[in-house]
This record gives C-alpha cells, structure tokens and sequence, in this order.
C-alpha cells in the first residue's frame, strides 16, 4: 500500500525532506501533499508517485478546501502519513483522511493527531531529523546526515541555456541570492561582493521578482557580465542554475538547500539565526559566516523584519573580504 508525506511548510523544508521521500520509496509507492510553491520542485523525482497540491492560501482556502482534499487522499487508501509539517492542520487533515498510522514529532503542534510520536532531536540537522519520522529518532541518529536531491528536466535545462547564452562554458559564474523573505536574514554587502567577483568572471542574482530591487543594485556594481535572473526561473531552473555555478553565495534562505541538493560550494551568511538550529549547508564543499560572540545571537528561529536592538551588527559586520575568502577556500 502507499504511504503519504505531508510537506506544506517553506520552499527549504521541502528540499530537506527530500531523503524522506527517498527512504520511503525503497519499501513501496510514495505520495506526498505540497504546496503550489514547492510541487514544482518535485518534477521527475525518482522516489515519487504523485504530487498532490494543497493550495492552503487560495484554491483550498477554508473547511471546503480543507475537506476536498481530505476526501482526495481517503480515496488513495494510505497505509501511513508521516506528518514532516506538523500543524494542527495538516495533523487533523491526515485523521479526517482516515490513515491510520500518522507519524510525526512530540514537539508539533498537531501531535494529538498522530498515533506514533517521535523526539525531535534538536541537535540534529533537519534532513535526519525527518529521517527519524521513519526509523525513529535513535535509530536515525546514528546515521550520516543526508544530502537532499532534486531533479532538474529538459525544459529546466533549456531555461537555464536561455538564461546564458554568450556566456562562454570557460567563464566562471558567481551565483548570489540576495533575497530573503526576513529582512533581517539580507545581508547588506552583496553589491559590494559582486564589484570583486564581476572581475573574476559572470555573476548572476537568483530570486523571486520581489527581489529585482536588490538585484537592480547589485547588477549594477557588478558590471557588464552581470546577469539578474530574478524572477525568470523556476526554482527547478534556479536549481539547475545553481548546478552549473562555481559558488552559490546565500543567506540562510532556500536557495542555499538548492544548492545542497546539487551539490554546488556554498558560502552561507547566517545573522539572526545560527546552523545549530538544523539548517546550514549540506553541499560536500561549504562555508558558513556569521559574527560569534553576539550576545543577542541568534535572536529568533526564522529572523524578524526588524533588528530588536536597531543595530543589526549579525549582518552588518559580515565582510566583504571575509565572504571572498571563504569562496576561495570552497573553490580552490
């Protein structure tokens, strides 16, 4: 019988359940319920039989929606749920399915809904943590932390050519991804990054179109190899893109999990928030930057809008010297 994975939660949560989804499928179908967002990150995974849609914020807004999709997974006649987004929501969706084995963590909101409880270890990273839904948190403890995959096609391979022609395969490409939906998590330099790196080779600025702004400025310093890319690919592309890069250079945000996924160096800045939480880089070659010593770090588990002491010191005293350092020693 098929088991289900509800994974509704942010862009990068999704990436790292990735090794779930795999774990899973080696003992038999596995369908797993996204968001809109996060479907297409899935395209032509291996480990995956179906992707169902849950669009909690439009189409499936409300009981309606809620119940619609409730009767959408009853149909499937799931063995089990493993509940890696842990709301009440998602919890009483997986009841109301009628599944009878629902696994998720003792820490989750939703916890009263599930029939297996699993600690949820906070010194792991949270790709093994979710490992731990399906073989408990002990067992997976002992294991090496999981690299997350995604799959870019053909159409992601044609965007990405698109997106560089006249750029030589001889020229090297810098990767940045400014953006980040807290504030507080942008580090301010990256302008000042892309003047060094637009001498070295083409730099490119990924993100969603809210974050033309940042790359309007960035572009700009990096000069006439600069290419703004935000707002033109998907994150499949963007992923594929990130692939083909020699860094990615990125705030504590999805695109560092994209680039976990392919396997490309990474320089991750972290400011308000700090890798113990469970979600640095995962990439075979990676670095993370961040002030030590902060008496306010970290400050929150996402990162506020706004500094709660007005100085933003995480990310403003983060170097430019220091993130090109860094990049040499991923690279070199």
């Amino acid at each position: 019988m098929p088991v289900l994975v509800i994974q509704t939660s942010f862009l990068g949560d999704m990436v790292l359940t990735t090794p779930l989804l795999a774990r899973l499928a080696e003992s038999g179908p596995v369908d797993v319920v996204a968001t809109p967002a996060a479907a297409g990150l899935l395209a032509n995974h291996p480990a995956l039989r179906r992707v169902i849609t849950y669009d909690k914020r439009g189409a499936d807004k409300g009981a309606i929606g809620f119940v619609r999709v409730a009767i959408q997974l009853r149909r499937e006649r799931y063995e089990a749920a493993y509940l890696a987004q842990g709301s009440v929501r998602s919890g009483a969706l997986c009841l109301l399915a009628g599944i009878p084995k629902r696994v998720g963590f003792t820490s989750s909101a939703g916890r009263a809904f599930y029939t297996d409880r699993i600690p949820y270890l906070e010194a792991d990273h949270h790709a093994k943590r979710l490992l731990g839904l399906v073989r408990g948190s002990v067992a997976a403890g002992g294991e090496p932390t999981p690299r997350p995959r995604l799959y870019p096609g053909d159409a992601e391979r044609a965007a990405v050519d698109e997106l560089l022609r006249g750029v030589t395969s001889a020229t090297p490409l810098f990767t940045l991804a400014p953006g980040s939906v807290w504030a507080t998590k942008r580090w301010p330099e990256y302008a000042a990054l892309a003047a060094e790196l637009g001498r070295r080779g083409a730099v490119v600025i990924i993100g969603s179109a809210a974050d033309r702004d940042l790359a309007a400025a960035i572009c700009a310093a990096a000069g006439a190899r600069a290419i703004d890319a935000t707002g033109k690919l998907s994150l499949l592309a963007s992923a594929e893109l990130i692939r083909r890069s020699r860094v990615l250079v990125t705030n504590d945000s999805a695109p560092q999990h994209l680039a976990s996924a392919m396997n490309t160096p990474t320089v991750a800045i972290f400011g308000p928030t700090v890798p113990a939480f469970g979600f640095g880089p995962l990439a075979e070659r990676s670095a993370v930057l961040g002030i030590d010593g902060l008496a306010c770090r970290p400050c929150d588990r996402h990162g506020p809008m706004a500094c709660p002491l007005g100085h933003w010191k995480c990310m403003r005293d983060v170097a430019p010297r220091s993130v090109t350092a860094a990049i040499e020693t991923v690279t070199g």
